[in-house]
């Protein structure tokens, strides 16, 4: 897939690629917009940090995909 506003890929980051094994990461949510949400439309894991429930996304690629693109933008807009 081509850069563009909905998708890129930056193979000159340090951290590339942030998931192993995964291929046609989208960097445009390299930080993942729907993380300080409780509810989110990825595959989170919890565990349990000093007594708080704490969200793992580190296993989740929901934000990487170029064709979640649409969703993400959607979910973010209904939760201004």
């Amino acid at each position: 897939m081509e850069n563009s506003y909905r998708y890129f890929e930056n193979h000159q980051c340090e951290y590339y690629p942030c998931h192993k094994g995964q291929q046609e990461l989208n960097c445009l949510f390299c930080y993942c917009p729907m993380f300080d949400f409780s509810r989110c439309l990825g595959n989170p894991a919890y565990m349990e940090r000093e007594g708080k429930l704490v969200k793992d996304c580190s296993g989740c690629v929901y934000p990487h995909r170029a064709e979640h693109y649409d969703a993400i933008i959607k979910f973010l807009e209904g939760n201004r």
